[in-house]
This record gives C-alpha cells, structure tokens and sequence, in this order.
C-alpha cells in the first residue's frame, strides 16, 4: 500500500474514531437534556402546580376567615372578591394538574395522590364557599362553627395531601437527578476509555506512519536535501547508502539516479564531442551542397525558358493540325457529297439503261408485227391474184401493206441498231459511272481516314501541349523548390554553425559535472 493510501486510512480511522466520540458526548447531552427538559416540562411543573394549590388553599382560608372578622362592606367586599379569587385560581390549577397527571409516564401512586388531593378538595371547596355564603348573610355564629368544625379539618386534610403529593414529585426528582447522575458517569467513563482508546490508536497510527515514512524515504528529509542539493550543484559522486536503507526508498533511488545521471553525463560528453566533429562537418558538406544547388537553380531556370519556347511551338502546330482537321472534315463532307452525287448518276444511267432494254423489247414487237403484216399483205396479194379482175385494188391495197410493213420494219431494224448503239454507250457509261463510285468511294474513305489521323494529331498535339504546359509547371515548382532548397542550405548552414556553438557550450555545461573517477577521466580525456 502507498504511503498516499496509508495516511488516508489512518485520518479516516481518526476521523471516524473523533465522529463516533463526537456522536457518544451528543447523544450524551442529548439524553441529560431530554432528562432536563422532562423534569422541568413534567414533574417540576407539577410540583409547581401542587404548591400554588396550597397557596390558593391557604389564600381561600384566610380570605374566608377575614370575612367573619371584618365588619366595614367594603373589608366584606374586598375579602370576598378574594375568597372568589383564590377559589377560581384553586379550580384553574386543579385543572391544569389533573390534565398533566394523565400522562402516561405518570406512575400510579402519584395519581392516587392526585386523586386524594382532588378528593379532598371536592369536600373542602363547598364548605369555604357556604362559610362564604353565611359570612354574606350575617350568620357569623354559625359560618364560625362550620370553620371550626369542618373547614379547618378538611383545609390541615388538604394541606397534608398536597404536601405529600409536593413530597411524592420531589422525591422523584431526586431520584431523576440521581439517575442522571449515573448516567452522566456512564457517558462520561465511556467518553474517557473511547477518548484512551482513540489515543491509542492514534498513536499507533502514528507510529506506523513515522515508520513507513522513514522506509519510503531512506533517511531524514534533511539529508534527502543535502543530497538533492549536491545532484543540484552537479556533484555525481555515489551516495553511501547505510545497511538498513531499503531498496525502493527515495535515498536508494537518489543513489541510483546519481549513478544514471553520471552515466548520462559521461555518454552525453562523448555525444557532444561527437556532435562538434559532426557539425563541422556538415558545415563543410553543406557548403559544397549550396555550391551545387545553386548550379542546378541556374541549369534549372536555362531548362524552364527552353520548355516555355517549346510549350509555344507545340502550342502553334496545336492549332494548325486543328485547322487542318477542320479543312478535312471540309474536304470529307465534299466527298461523301461527291460520292452520293455520283451514286445518283449511276442510279439515273441504270434507269436509262432499264428504258432502253424496255424499247427494244417494244420495237422487236413491232418488227414482229411489221413481219406478219408483210405476210398478211403477201397472202393477200395472192389471193387478190386468185380473184384476178374483183381483186385488183384489194392487190394494190395490200401491196401498199406491204411495201409499209417493209418500211416500218427497216425503220424498226434502223432503231433497233440505234437503240443497241445507245445500249452500248449506256451500259459503257454505267461501268464508268460505276468506276467512278468506287472511286469515290476509295477517295471518300481515304479523305476520312486522313481526317481520323488528322483529328488524332491534333488531340496528340493538344495532349502534347498539356504535357509540356504540366512538365513546364513542374520545372517551374522544381526551379522553386530548387532555390527554396538553396535557402534551406544556407539556413542548414546556419543551423550547423550554430550546432557546432551548442555543442560545445554543451562540452563546457557538462564539464560542470563532477561524477568522481569518471569525471577526472573526462578531464585527462
């Protein structure tokens, strides 16, 4: 357990203990108080009442007494109003007491008591008040014998009764008071032996604080000073450390932080000396690193001016291979329109061609027509011959037949010659016309495929500009980082400058340490 968790416990114990003895002496004053407060509140209170009883008795019967002695009505008067008086007070108090004595911590003696009082009283307060009465109405002689003979008897009766009553409640006070009286013993022998025992622990508490406080630390805390002044001041010599220090206490630690730190010293000396060679010669490294630096931001600002001249050029033959995509597109357009033009002419040759195999088809009709009208004539020649006389103009009709189905078929043969010659020269012109689809057929996808390579040189040229336009940015960073790098040389140039001063300050501010053996081989060293 920590020392941290030892010392809660131990106040908490105490502060329990000092709770509980705390918590006995309030409940000890406590209950002397509601001893108290019950006295006073019941049985003085009683008692008090019993002792006004007598005194309004004993005022009642001198008051009944004066009214037989006086004479004067105002004496009768005034010693009437006081008899009235005193009876009134002696009800009045009767009553407060008879309410009280109902109480249930009442013990029954002290009601039958009460009960003989008011017994009494009963009796003893009609005859003062018919004394009274006779007094009143001047029967003097008679108002004395009844004072004589019953009143004085009941009044030395109600005397007695009350004083015994008055006895009985002083008695029982005493009794309180004794009673409270041991009980104060009680508490106060109880609050004692708590308070030893409370002392006690405290001391044992105490003791094994003191103890584990002396293990945690190892020694006096004045020595832990002395010694942490001495680590303090940089002398690292090893501290002594008696037979009885434990391990784990704050003057073992120091010790072996003294021996740590003499370590961490000696490590620390060669580390700067280390550092000292080290800066010097990155001082001179960094030196040359600035020469070539600058060398390179002077190559890399020669490179920049290069790439922007050729990021122009590249940019120029970006805009004339995009022109010269948009005259081949031109130029494509041109001959696919040649080309639909040329398939239209060969459409219209096709059709002539289908005309004129349609006209020879009709003229062979008429040759055909034409032969059999030759021969229709020729029979009816021969038979117009047959009927000699009555067919000779039916001979000459028919010989003029003739001579017109010879004509028409001559001017039919001459057509049809005609129409084979146009044949010929349509269908020659066909397979030209057909020719010179094809070749604008040809010429059409060649024209598109130089449009295809043209568009890609272009989007080659455009990719080309964005890429030289990238790698002219990125010389541009790179001539910045380049000169930035520069500046950092010289500032690492600075910095190791300035390493070299730390570390021999560092050098100087470790010689302050004294670590003993150690610290004179770093001398001699």
């Amino acid at each position: 357990m920590s020392i941290k968790n030892k010392l809660i416990l131990s106040f908490a114990l105490l502060m329990l203990i000092l709770f509980g003895l705390s918590g006995m002496a309030v409940r000890g004053i406590a209950v002397t108080q509601g001893s108290f407060e019950h006295f006073v509140s019941n049985d003085f209170r009683r008692a008090g009442l019993a002792r006004e009883l007598q005194a309004a008795a004993d005022a009642r019967a001198v008051a009944a007494r004066n009214l037989l002695l006086v004479t004067a009505p105002a004496d009768i008067e005034a010693e009437k109003n006081a008899v009235m008086q005193a009876h009134e007070r002696m009800q009045e108090r009767l009553g407060r007491l008879r309410t009280l004595v109902q109480a249930p911590d009442v013990s029954s003696d002290e009601r039958a008591l009460f009960a003989a009082v008011e017994q009494i009283e009963g009796q003893y307060g009609p005859v003062a008040l018919a004394i009274v009465d006779m007094a009143l109405k001047d029967q003097r002689e008679a108002a004395i014998r009844k004072l004589t003979d019953e009143c004085r008897p009941l009044l030395a009766e109600l005397v007695r009764k009350t004083s015994a009553y008055v006895a009985y409640i002083r008695e029982r006070g005493d009794a309180n008071v004794e009673v409270a009286a041991q009980a104060y013993g009680s508490t106060k022998t109880a609050l004692l032996s708590a308070c030893a025992l409370a002392l006690a622990i405290a001391g044992v508490l105490a003791w094994r604080i003191i103890r584990s406080l002396m293990r945690a630390l190892g020694a006096d805390p004045a020595e832990l000073r002395a010694v942490a002044k001495r680590v303090a001041a940089g002398e690292l010599n090893e501290v002594t450390l008696d037979a009885g220090v434990h391990h784990s206490s704050v003057l073992a630690s120091l010790a072996e932080m003294q021996t740590a730190l003499a370590q961490i010293v000696r490590q620390v000396r060669t580390s700067a000396e280390t550092i000292a060679a080290s800066s010097a010669q990155i001082d001179s490294s960094n030196t040359d690193l600035a020469q070539r630096t600058e060398l390179q931001a002077t190559r890399l600002q020669h490179s920049s001016a290069t790439m922007e001249q050729l990021h122009g050029t590249v940019v120029q033959n970006a805009e004339h291979a995009h022109q010269a995509t948009s005259l081949a597109a031109t130029a494509s357009q041109s001959a696919e329109h040649g080309g639909q033009v040329v398939g239209g002419v060969v459409q219209t040759m096709e059709d002539i061609a289908a005309g004129s195999r349609r006209i020879e088809s009709i003229i062979g009709v008429i040759d055909g027509i034409a032969f059999q009208t030759n021969l229709l004539a020729l029979n009816a020649a021969v038979e117009a011959a047959r009927a000699g006389e009555q067919g000779r103009g039916f001979a000459v009709v028919a010989a003029e037949v003739r001579m017109l189905a010879q004509r028409s078929a001559e001017a039919a043969k001459e057509v049809k010659q005609l129409i084979d010659t146009s044949m010929g020269q349509v269908a020659q012109g066909v397979e030209q016309v057909q020719e010179a689809g094809v070749t604008m057929a040809q010429l059409v996808g060649e024209v598109k495929s130089v449009a295809a390579l043209i568009s890609e040189i272009s989007a080659a040229s455009r990719a080309q500009t964005q890429g030289i336009g990238e790698v002219t940015v990125s010389v541009s960073e790179l001539d910045r980082a380049t000169q930035q790098n520069a500046g950092l040389v010289e500032e690492m140039a600075g910095a190791s400058g300035s390493l070299r001063v730390q570390a021999s300050s560092l050098m100087e501010a470790v010689s302050l340490f004294r670590t003993g053996q150690g610290h004179r081989q770093l001398e001699s060293a």
